[in-house]
This record gives structure tokens, C-alpha cells and sequence, in this order.
């Protein structure tokens, strides 16, 4: 006779995520990284996304979100061993579709938001363009949007990777 033992339950295969960080230098940048979630659900979508940032930006203590764009969330979560402090601010105009993170003694990083409901190809283009520091001129040529000869950034913390200065 032949037995079998019971399969081990597999480890449950979470979906990627969407994120894409700007390189590291020394002009600071309006937008760190563009995030494409898979839903609304801030409960679900902050964990991983804290999970998948560099080690670098340190612990992450404050979420600064647009109250219209995500489902209801408590003021506070706890992800990955840390309490993590939700901030539902109403929307900017100036800042669309933005999550702001916040590291004490670290810095600050913008995140734009590419909406779950994009299609795969708008999502594509958004995220390979929001970060280029390259605008097209009125002939069509492409230039730095930035000066060049601007003076670099502080550091921020030990590390040096926030594109903030400390606040």
C-alpha cells in the first residue's frame, strides 16, 4: 500500500510590486519614485510597497496619503515590526496622486501614484517618464528641466540618499 503524506500548505506568492525609485543625485527631484498598486486598499498595498523601499530610507514612521484616492484605513498600522502613522490629507493640486513617506532623521520621499485602473501600457509610459529630469523645448529638443550647474543637495542622514532636506 502506498501513502502519501499531506502536502505543506505553500507560502502564499504575494503579486510583485509596482515600484520604480529615481536613481541616486545630487539635484533634488520633485517625484522619488512612481508606485503602481493593485488596488485602493491602503491596508493591503502600504505593507509591501514599505517592504520593497531600500533599506537606506530607514524605517518609514509616517504615510501621508490623498483621502479621496484610498479606502478608509486607521490612523496607524503596524508593518514590519514598526508602527507606521496614516495621514489622510485632502487632495493638492499640486500634488496628485502622491504618497509622502517620512523618516525620522532620514527624510522625506514623494511617490507619485499610478492608478490601479491603468491599463498596462499607460502604466508603462508613466512610469518609465515620471522620473526622467528631461522636457522637450518648443523646437522639440529634449533639455535638463533642471540646471545642471545647481549646487547638489544636502545630505540627508547618514546615508545621503533622501532627495529632501531635513525638516
Amino acid at each position: 500500500m502506498i501513502t502519501t503524506a499531506p502536502v505543506a500548505p505553500s507560502a502564499l506568492t504575494l503579486p510583485p510590486v509596482r515600484l520604480r525609485l529615481a536613481p541616486y543625485g545630487t539635484l533634488p527631484r520633485r517625484i522619488d519614485g512612481v508606485w503602481w498598486p493593485s488596488s485602493r486598499d491602503l491596508l493591503t498595498q502600504l505593507p509591501g510597497m514599505l517592504a520593497a523601499l531600500p533599506s537606506a530610507w530607514g524605517d518609514i514612521t509616517g504615510v501621508t496619503v490623498d483621502a479621496a484616492a484610498w479606502s478608509a484605513a486607521p490612523g496607524r498600522m503596524f508593518v514590519a515590526n514598526q508602527v507606521v502613522r496614516l495621514h489622510r490629507a485632502p487632495a493638492s493640486p499640486h500634488a496628485p496622486e502622491r504618497v509622502v513617506l517620512l523618516s525620522p532623521g532620514l527624510g522625506r520621499w514623494d511617490l507619485l501614484v499610478v492608478s490601479p485602473d491603468a491599463t498596462e501600457e499607460a502604466a508603462a509610459v508613466l512610469m518609465a517618464t515620471a522620473l526622467d529630469d528631461r522636457v522637450p523645448d518648443n523646437d522639440g529638443e529634449v533639455r535638463a528641466s533642471r540646471p545642471t550647474a545647481a549646487g547638489p543637495r544636502g545630505p540627508v542622514g547618514p546615508t545621503g540618499r533622501g532627495t529632501r532636506t531635513r525638516r
